[in-house]
């Protein structure tokens, strides 16, 4: 895991060492509030749309750019629910992807997914200590060190890669590595855009930035 930069390093980059709070502490691309939508806009964001009428804040903020939003939402849509990997399998390299890129948005939102796909809250914990943590089944460790060898070096090991091949099929094994990659891309979406917390959320204090 990569360390959390020095107080210097986040000085330089204009953060507050100790201050508690996500990688920033205001959006640096504000999300859309729906009198702002044009009709694109709001033809785009209509699927993401919860039964109450609510829209995420990452949502929100992708739709500024509608062709990408609609791209975004294709293929996020088949990690998130045609992936062949198990929803209880995915959450966990989702959480693990999430936690590698110090993404407070990303886990805060897949923890609670990861409890609906089956998690339970010390199982959600444990991800963060990594496949050496004890009580994690062979496959599962496979699958966690697999994420740390794609954040790590962009690539799964030869070992590693094996003993997915003792526990997967080749399609979850590409799985594993479209869902790496893409929990990685909105990792970054939502740090550099600063992405902020949905009301009634809580930020993790282990992924408070300095």
């Amino acid at each position: 895991m990569q360390a959390w930069p020095t107080s210097a390093q986040a000085s330089a980059c204009g953060a507050s060492p100790g201050e508690s709070r996500l990688r920033l502490a205001k959006p640096r691309i504000t999300p859309l509030a729906d009198g702002e939508l044009t009709p694109e806009q709001v033809e785009r964001l209509a699927k993401s749309r919860s039964a109450d009428g609510g829209v995420l804040n990452i949502f929100r903020t992708l739709v500024r750019a509608p062709d990408a939003f609609r791209a975004f939402s294709w293929w996020g849509g088949y990690v998130l629910s045609r992936n062949s990997l198990s929803p209880r399998d995915r959450e966990i390299v989702i959480l693990r992807t999430g936690w590698l890129c110090k993404s407070g948005y990303e886990w805060t939102q897949h923890h609670r997914i990861g409890l609906e796909a089956g998690l339970v809250p010390a199982e959600i914990e444990r991800i963060k200590a990594g496949a050496g943590a004890e009580g994690w089944t062979a496959p599962e460790r496979a699958l966690i060190a697999a994420a740390d060898d794609l954040h790590r070096d962009q690539f799964v090991s030869h070992p590693c890669w094996a003993e997915l091949g003792k526990h997967f099929s080749q399609r979850q094994c590409m799985d594993l590595v479209f869902t790496v990659g893409q929990y990685t891309q909105v990792s970054m979406i939502l740090n550099s855009f600063g992405v902020q917390l949905d009301e009634g959320q809580t930020l993790d204090p282990d992924l408070k930035a300095f």
